[in-house]
């Protein structure tokens, strides 16, 4: 049971024949996400464009505040989904399919109570599905932190059933979309980091993880955090699907903006096929991603030493692209004559 309904298809024959480590090595063996941001960092990166995960799904259906962090991180689409549980009688029934926002502190408590003593992984998957639901609002999300629940869910990070773990983090995404919550979550950012890394290919549980990492990635407070899986995020953005190359690229945009990332990421070791990804066959949603990604590194400057021994790296993201035999001199003109305008634009502003 999941709450996001598009990411049913992801999970295809690939993912259940290949571990996610397992395509990386064969990747390296071959050659080898504005408004948040602008918020509290508006002085230095003007110009420079950031990710967030947005709404634009049916389901939400949610009274913002303008301006609100809520606003510009969305989390997971609403879902009202029946229970048949009945622990405790038909308290629990009624407590699960109440509205998110008619939640109250005593309900939430209750909630709690139910997902660290029910053994049962289908009820916890369902109280996660309502705790994820109430904190697609702010009032719940500072509810769900004072009463310790940013803890509770993510112990059920290591939990033996894969579904309660793909709800915790559908959990822990909204959660993180509460800048007070992201200072207690940075503590998970590793070991999601390592569940993306080690999850099939394309999996639920790997793009759970992605998402969550694309709001603790708006500011630059966490990103550090990020810095030694960047490698990581460019092999996954040559071996995914569409849908997990469109969340990779919105945690590098998001990096990327960031002036103190910028040569971390140059450095990196980066697949030499990925190149291949500016061209006109390139899903536009993703070429566009990519493009801004690259837009975001263009400005960079840094010492003459410093990019003589990035030259001389061919592994490094900055020889990939910009080293003297990088096929992608030869790829951005022929994007100019792209039907997409926008793409057009980008490329023109990289070139220039």
């Amino acid at each position: 049971m999941f709450i996001n309904t598009n990411m049913g298809d992801d999970y295809g024959a690939t993912s259940k024949l290949f571990n996610t480590k397992v395509l990386l090595g064969l990747v390296a063996g071959a050659g080898f996400s504005y408004g948040l941001y602008k918020l509290i960092f508006s002085g230095g990166n003007r110009g420079k464009k950031r990710e967030f995960r947005t709404g634009g799904d049916a389901a939400w259906n949610i009274s913002m505040q303008p301006g609100s962090l809520l606003e510009r991180v969305s989390g997971l689409p609403l879902v009202h989904e029946k229970s048949d549980l009945t622990v405790n009688g038909s308290t629990t029934d009624e407590l699960l399919s109440k509205s998110p926002n008619s939640l109250e502190p005593h309900h939430l408590e209750m909630l709690f109570s139910l997902l660290q003593t029910n053994p049962d992984p289908s009820a916890r998957i369902q109280v996660l599905v309502t705790l994820g639901n109430s904190a697609a609002f702010s009032v719940n999300q500072d509810y769900i932190r004072k009463m310790g629940g940013l803890q509770i869910i993510g112990n059920l990070l290591s939990d033996p059933a894969f579904d309660v773990r793909v709800q915790a983090l559908n959990v822990l995404n909204n959660l993180s979309m509460n800048a007070t919550n992201q200072e207690q979550l940075k503590v998970y950012v590793r070991q999601v980091l390592g569940i993306i890394e080690t999850s099939h290919l394309n999996s639920d549980l790997q793009l759970a993880g992605l998402r969550m990492l694309t709001n603790m990635s708006v500011t630059n407070n966490y990103q550090y955090m990020m810095k030694s899986s960047i490698t990581l995020f460019l092999s996954l953005l040559v071996v995914g699907n569409v849908i997990l190359q469109i969340q990779v690229l919105k945690i590098l945009v998001n990096l990327s903006a960031n002036p103190d990332m910028v040569e971390d990421i140059l450095r990196s070791q980066a697949p030499v096929s990925l190149v291949l990804l500016f061209d006109s066959c390139t899903n536009t949603e993703v070429l566009l991603r990519v493009l801004t990604f690259v837009g975001n590194l263009k400005d960079w400057t840094t010492s003459t030493n410093v990019t003589e021994i990035l030259k001389h790296n061919k592994d490094s993201l900055y020889s990939v692209l910009y080293g003297d035999s990088s096929e992608l001199h030869q790829k951005l003109p022929l994007l100019l004559s792209h039907p997409d305008g926008e793409v057009k634009s980008q490329v023109a502003k990289i070139m220039t």
